[in-house]
């Protein structure tokens, strides 16, 4: 069964995918870490996904569902791990279309933390790795808003639908990592 990592940004969901992965052997498909390597490619495609990026926007639909499309074509005989999709209400009807036509379950975990909490760790994570789409404030903001206006109905749709667990996010790195596998070994 494949996985949805879901969390505001911050949360960790990232760090976390690769150490789930890791252990139960899921590939892991990042959209944001695809749709960076794509903006940094200098192609046509890859200049309008960096606009998107650099004004804190999020990357229009049609984009975002031939990323993911190809992705599981590509892993059709692997478990996947998602990171990052999807984050609105016309996404998720997407990705769910998808994920029933590839003939593919999954499961949601969402990484609960509070916003002030996920605005520190986004600063530190800004100076530490030089993640340029952390340095701007502002640009963070608008993301959480979005993720607020967005992606909370997502995850309140996958919860009425039975398809979501939620951890806590505010223990270290191990201490949330230990609280998955539990999760996923237990359920």
């Amino acid at each position: 069964m494949d996985l949805v990592f879901l969390g505001i940004q911050g949360s960790g969901k990232g760090t976390q995918a690769k150490r789930i992965a890791e252990k139960f052997r899921y590939y892991v498909f990042d959209m944001g870490a695809e749709l960076r390597k794509i903006a940094a490619s200098g192609s046509e495609l890859g200049n309008t996904v960096k606009s998107y990026i650099d004004e804190g926007h999020l990357v229009p639909h049609q984009i975002i569902m031939e990323v993911v499309r190809e992705a599981v074509r590509q892993h059709a005989k692997e478990k996947i791990l998602f990171d990052g999709i999807p984050r609105d209400d016309e996404q998720k009807q997407a990705f769910d279309r998808l994920m029933d036509e590839e003939h593919r379950e999954f499961r949601c975990i969402n990484i609960l933390l509070p916003e002030e909490e996920a605005i520190e760790r986004i600063r530190g994570r800004a100076t530490e790795q030089g993640r340029v789409d952390d340095k701007d404030e502002e640009k963070v903001l608008r993301r959480m808003q979005l993720y607020r206006e967005k992606t909370m109905p997502v995850v309140q749709a996958y919860i009425a639908a039975g398809q979501l667990v939620q951890v806590d996010g505010m223990g270290d790195m191990d201490q949330v990592t230990a609280l998955i596998v539990d999760l996923l070994k237990n359920t």
